[in-house]
């Protein structure tokens, strides 16, 4: 079985309610993730436990269309979806904490298991995923951290 679970994490200079917002937001996904094209919600907005988000997406040159459901959302600390169905089955999870005055930690996880081809290039599928979400943590840092983004 090969499992693919990459976290990463950044600590952003804003309070932990205004980074969670933002990040938590689908809406925003276009902004801050690289590869992520398009964002349609498959039921009424705003996100809640249930929710279905779909997502257009280009990953290791392949183009991806995929659903999430939102399967748990706890305010200001954790936010998780899970695709159903697809190539590659993923829970994407993103958790916040306190890192200090006005700082906040976000921990950007996901995790799967590959089918097909997908089995045989997890290692390369994970370091992939590792640098696309180092660089999608630092564009959410500067989004936030600049004076007035995401507000």
């Amino acid at each position: 079985m090969s499992i693919v679970d990459v976290s990463t994490e950044i600590v952003i200079a804003r309070p932990r309610h205004d980074v969670a917002a933002y990040a938590s937001d689908p809406d925003t996904a276009t902004t801050w993730y690289a590869n992520i094209a398009a964002v349609e919600w498959k039921s009424a907005k705003p996100a809640v436990i249930g929710s279905r988000i779909a997502f257009v997406a280009t990953f290791l040159g392949r183009r991806l269309s995929y659903t999430y459901r939102v399967t748990e959302l706890v305010p200001d600390e954790r936010f998780v979806m899970r695709t159903d169905e697809g190539p590659f089955r993923m829970e994407t999870s993103y958790a916040w904490s306190d890192a200090g005055e006005g700082l906040t930690r976000m921990v950007l996880r996901n995790r799967g298991e590959p089918s097909g081809f997908g089995k045989i290039a997890a290692p390369v599928m994970a370091a992939a995923m590792r640098r696309a979400n180092t660089k999608d943590l630092a564009r959410l840092k500067t989004i936030l951290e600049a004076t007035g983004a995401g507000e």
